[in-house]
Formats: structure tokens, sequence, C-alpha cells
């Protein structure tokens, strides 16, 4: 900025759009995942009505979303970090299996978790017969089509899920998505017998897919190994040891993360 001199103080103002909006951001935590607008104007020292501009900026762009109770981190933060992945986290541990269930079953294998109401493909593994989907590392995808997500949702917190379904419709995408609330929960109830998911032709067209949940140190599902194919690849004779096969997958990650983190 004109009339300043670098150099002359360690202090630098943070009054723009831009470092608010970091501020925000790293309010976040594990510890505390939703935060209220008067809670965040509070710790920004600003009047509500300003920080509710930042916040809807941020909803705008995606990096925050409303929540119930307040605001939280939302789907485009999935998309950086799929840039930013450092370390040993969760796509560096599964990709192994991933790598590995894919040549099991010669089939793309994919790494998800949600966000609220949109499901982030967090990794991919391509196999030598390759599908083209309509989404690939960081693509945001619907949250009721499609194994991955209904995977995602079938372990979720029961008021959670009414505030997914039910704050505004749902998008159909093939005449098999599923829209209604109430049929989704049956779907649901099914998977968490089964312990994995089959879909077909919901999101795209002759896809089948199927997902198993990964379960983090604590036990709750915070992720799903799942696989993409051409329908008419899979017979229905060979369906079951897929889903063994997806399964087992899911159950290596989730024994992974717990060796890590306990």
């Amino acid at each position: 900025m004109t009339g300043h001199t670098r150099g002359t103080s360690t202090y630098r103002e943070r009054n723009s759009t831009a470092d608010r909006a970091l501020d925000i951001l790293l309010l976040y935590s594990a510890d505390k995942p939703v935060w209220t607008g008067a809670e965040i104007a509070a710790r920004l020292g600003v009047a509500r009505s300003t920080g509710y501009r930042y916040l809807q900026s941020l909803v705008t762009a995606g990096f925050l979303e409303e929540a119930a109770g307040g605001y939280r981190l939302g789907p485009r933060i999935f998309e950086l970090a799929r840039s930013a992945r450092a370390g040993f986290g969760l796509s560096e541990l599964a990709l192994p299996v991933m790598r590995s269930l894919a040549a099991r079953i010669n089939e793309t294998v994919l790494l998800t978790r949600r966000s609220g109401r949109s499901v982030v493909c967090l990794d991919l593994v391509e196999a030598r017969q390759a599908v083209r989907l309509s989404y690939e590392r960081g693509h945001v995808l619907p949250i009721n089509a499609g194994a991955a997500a209904e995977v995602l949702l079938a372990w979720s917190d029961p008021h959670e899920v009414t505030s997914v379904l039910e704050r505004e419709p749902l998008e159909r995408f093939t005449a098999r998505t599923l829209t209604d609330p109430d049929q989704l929960r049956a779907r649901f109830a099914d998977i968490r017998k089964r312990g994995v998911a089959v879909s077909q032709g919901e999101l795209d067209e002759h896809i089948l897919g199927v997902a198993a949940p990964i379960r983090d140190s604590a036990g709750q599902v915070c992720a799903a190994i799942s696989i993409a194919a051409l329908a008419g690849r899979i017979s229905r004779s060979e369906l079951p040891n897929v889903q063994s096969a997806v399964r087992d997958a899911a159950a290596t990650i989730t024994r992974e993360l717990e060796a890590r983190d306990g």
C-alpha cells in the first residue's frame, strides 16, 4: 500500500477482507468444527453485521457452509487440500490399498469423504480398463447419488441426515436417482445391515458402484472406498466377490488408521 514503508515495523495491518477470511478459517479445529456468527464476530473484534459479510463471502466461495448451530468448513477446503497433502494423511495411507484393490478387480477405485451436502473425491486409482467418469480428484459430488455418497450418509447422525436431506430439494441425475428422503433412509438402513452399498446408474448411466465405510481411530465413519465400473463388466455372480474385496479394503485402511492414531 502507498504511504507505508516496508521494514519499519513487524506489525502487519490485518484489516483487509483476505486477512479477515484467513482469521476466520484459522479458527476451525477438530475440537471446534462449528462456529456461530456471533462467536466469530467477537473473536475478530468486529460488529456482527461486519462479521456476517465476511462469512457470506466465504460461504459464497464454498470455503464455509451453514450447519446446525453456525458455520463449518465447506467443500472448497477439500479441493485445496488435495493439492497440499503433506505428511502421512488419509490419501497417502489409503493409496497402497487402493492400488491393490484396483489390481485385484481391475476397476477404478475412489477415496471419498463428505462435506455437508457434498461428497469430495480425495483420490482415485484407475485400472487398466479405465472407466470414463464424470469426476476426478478434488471433484465435488452430490450427496444423494452413488454408492460412496450413500455409505457416507448411512452412518451419519440421524439429525444431521435430516438436515442434509430435507433442507432443500435433492437433485435428480438419472431415472434411478433417489430424491425422496424416506426412500434414502430406507436405503441407508439396508446399507448398515450389509456393510456395503451397491448402486447402478444413479449418477452416471451404466456405472455400477460398490462402496464400504472407512472408520477413524474413534470408530466413526470418516471416508469411503469405492469402485466404479461399467455395469456390464461385473456379472451378478461376480458381484459378491467385488463387495467382499471392497469391504476388505475398507477394513484394511481402518486398521491402518487405528495403528497410526492409536
